[in-house]
């Protein structure tokens, strides 16, 4: 989102390369795969809906092209399917009617596309049947949602802001100063809409929500109204006095099933902030921890993850991130520290599509709306998302430059890693300490390139790579993405 990309910039926290270290690939390197160190088992891959569903939810290649890993053709191109299996709908918090004679506040700065029209639209009458509430709305990120499921998705609910009527101000892009802006007697009622949504989605969209998260950076002072965006402060107080509200409202629709979560910080050293500022109730109330990435190279991932996995016993999904980075370079960068140092059981792009050059995996204009380029972004991910798939257990490479899965039923192990320094060099990965190592027919290794740099090698396919024993070197150009499929392996 807007706001984040000045914090990329000037990310606070500690440095991983200072305070863990660089990842950066010097020269030759070996990377032994540790399978007697597992991170969880993977539940896959993901994009926020929002803004970019608003625009195209309606279109079926879209949906392929982000949900399947089938081959569809955008503009000409034919492009693998990058396999997401997650999608986040976010809950508007616009509407253009009036209420008692009152009405939103727009900021002047927020584009019409990114203004998601929310349901509870007049706060007299909280009865969903009720003509207070407009289940026409958002016509076209729900059809994105219902296209995601259909294609075997699950699900999470997330509101960037409140309706606009329970904002303090009526502008649901933030205060004037950046504060908490949701009403103190709307506590309720914004986890009232929110698990209303869940209970509609259920019974008439065929869409089970898995989590409901009412929060999005919450903590973060940049939700103004002047903003570009729907957003709301709420401090780490205000969030615990609505967590209680968002499980009881789920409770007393029968959605006891639904799980909470919480608080989709915008980044690693804030989310343990609030996190540990949540007493013992609070914290039983969360049953997933959500951070965004927006840290970039920085901050104190392992501390997170040491808090909320191996202390708290929750689960942590990296739930929402993206850069600027159009060749994918610092996605692949980034990615890799997660699963060295965070190790989240997912993780989740922001927006797929995006105006900005080099933020979303394709470009679209946004004065037309049309869609265009295709960043080198999109056949990195495809490194990631088509081989690393949901139920596969995630090892310990050693590496922050590696990622590696194992699909147990398959007998197969994936690695993806990345050469990070700025000349060629070959990695050799050590697979010694698992039991059996054969590969395809005579220790055939399949590995598939990627240039962040362009060139003709954006998701190619080899058949040029084999086995040396319990080992594999594979030659990396600069700035090179690839992914190795190795078979044949036991542990």
């Amino acid at each position: 989102m807007l706001g984040r990309r000045a914090l990329l910039a000037a990310a606070g926290g500690a440095v991983v390369g200072t305070a863990l270290a660089t990842g950066t690939a010097h020269a030759d390197a070996t990377v032994a795969i540790d399978p007697a160190t597992k991170y969880g088992t993977w539940e896959g891959w993901g994009t926020s809906l929002a803004w970019w569903a608003n625009v195209f939810g309606a279109r079926d290649d879209f949906a392929d092209l982000w949900f399947t890993t089938r081959t569809t053709t955008y503009n000409g191109t034919a492009l693998p399917g990058l396999g997401m299996n997650i999608a986040r709908y976010n809950l508007g918090a616009c509407s253009w009617n009036s209420v008692n004679g009152e009405s939103m506040v727009v900021s002047p700065n927020i584009p019409a596309f990114k203004q998601i029209e929310g349901y509870w639209q007049d706060w007299n009458n909280e009865d969903p049947a009720s003509s207070a509430w407009d289940w026409t709305a958002d016509a076209n990120q729900r059809a994105a949602l219902t296209k995601a499921v259909a294609r075997g998705a699950t699900t999470e609910l997330f509101a960037n802001s409140p309706m606009w009527w329970m904002c303090s101000n009526h502008n649901p892009s933030g205060a004037s100063g950046g504060g908490n802006n949701l009403q103190t007697w709307n506590y309720r009622q914004h986890a009232s809409h929110l698990a209303a949504v869940a209970l509609r989605a259920k019974n008439n969209w065929g869409v089970n929500f898995a989590t409901v998260d009412p929060f999005n950076e919450p903590a973060s002072t940049w939700w103004t109204a002047t903003g570009t965006q729907e957003g709301c402060h709420m401090d780490p107080a205000v969030q615990a006095a609505v967590l209680p509200y968002m499980r009881s409202e789920l409770d007393k629709r029968g959605l006891q099933s639904v799980r909470v979560s919480a608080s989709d910080e915008t980044n690693y050293d804030t989310a343990r902030s609030t996190w540990n500022s949540f007493n013992a109730t609070t914290k039983g109330l969360v049953s997933q921890v959500n951070v965004h990435g927006y840290q970039g190279a920085n901050g104190r991932r392992d501390l997170l993850y040491t808090d909320v996995v191996t202390t708290a016993g929750k689960k942590l999904w990296n739930s929402e991130t993206g850069d600027s980075d159009g060749t994918g370079w610092t996605l692949a960068r980034n990615l890799c520290y997660d699963f060295r140092w965070l190790h989240p059981t997912a993780w989740v792009y922001w927006q797929v599509m995006d105006p900005t050059a080099g933020w979303g995996m394709i470009k679209y204009d946004a004065n037309t709306l049309q869609p265009g380029a295709i960043e080198t972004k999109y056949y990195v991910m495809a490194q990631f998302s088509r081989h690393i798939r949901p139920g596969m257990t995630i090892l310990d490479a050693g590496s922050s430059y590696t990622a590696a899965a194992y699909d147990a039923a398959a007998r197969r192990l994936v690695i993806v890693a990345i050469n990070t320094a700025t000349s060629a060099q070959t990695l050799t990965f050590d697979l010694s300490r698992f039991t059996t190592v054969t590969g395809g027919t005579n220790g055939l290794v399949p590995r598939w390139n990627t240039h962040t740099s362009g060139g003709t090698d954006r998701y190619r396919a080899y058949s040029d790579t084999r086995l040396n024993g319990k080992s594999v070197a594979v030659p990396f150009a600069a700035g090179a993405v690839q992914t190795l499929q190795i078979d044949g392996v036991t542990i």
